[in-house]
């Protein structure tokens, strides 16, 4: 079973994993990275079963015939917040005068693929609100998805760091802290919502998943993570 995933969702298939592959005798094959990659790898013929993305996309997927119309289900929506290192401060980050001054202190700032990852996308036009997208480019640390963004924050050592990302990719990776939302003004709620491939090789077992990722089985690991539904 291959999944293509936006990383906000990784840990709920995982979460799910075990229970799949003992009820089916197959295993999950699941890639995890920024929606807008997933998205091409998909089109480019990347084997996919099961894939989750934002709602917008899926409904293109729809369109386009890659995905099975009539198989979305949302995961749930997730917010973009603020995160730091755990065991350092945090910063007021509450209105767009405290993000400014939070953002322009830091010595590094750790945010997902600003072209192609939907928080990413999200937080460079944030820092372009604010005034900051060229004068602080030297202290951007990105990287292919928020997941990797924030365990890389996590491993630095540099001091004063700062990241942005999905809050399910902060809630679910150890070493950082979530601050905050992003001030109401920024607030970026994403639907997370699952598709069934229209080259799925096996139905009945996508279904399968699909349930899990989208019902009971996993929603406290949904939840836990920042999932809201």
């Amino acid at each position: 079973m291959h999944v293509l995933s936006g990383g906000a969702a990784a840990a709920v298939v995982k979460a799910v994993q075990a229970e799949f592959e003992k009820s089916t005798g197959t295993s999950i094959h699941g890639t995890y990275s920024a929606v807008g990659q997933m998205r091409d790898q998909l089109v480019n013929g990347t084997p996919c079963d099961v894939a989750i993305l934002t709602k917008p996309l899926i409904d293109q997927l729809i369109a386009s015939g890659h995905v099975i119309a009539g198989s979305a289900r949302s995961l749930g929506k997730v917010k973009t917040g603020v995160a730091v290192r755990s065991g350092t401060t945090h910063p007021d980050v509450k209105t767009r005068d405290e993000l400014h001054a939070a953002i322009s202190a830091a010595h590094g700032i750790y945010f997902p693929d600003p072209d192609k990852s939907t928080a990413g996308i999200h937080f460079m036009n944030v820092l372009k609100a604010l005034g900051l997208n060229e004068t602080l480019r030297s202290k951007f640390r990105a990287f292919p998805n928020g997941a990797t963004a924030m365990g890389e924050m996590a491993k630095s050592h540099e001091s004063d760091l700062i990241g942005c990302t999905q809050v399910t990719e902060i809630n679910y990776t150890e070493g950082v802290d979530l601050v905050d939302m992003l001030p109401a003004e920024f607030e970026l709620n994403t639907d997370y919502t699952l598709g069934i491939c229209t080259h799925a090789k096996n139905l009945a077992h996508a279904e399968l998943l699909a349930d899990l990722l989208t019902g009971p089985a996993s929603a406290a690991v949904r939840k836990q993570g920042g999932f809201e539904f």
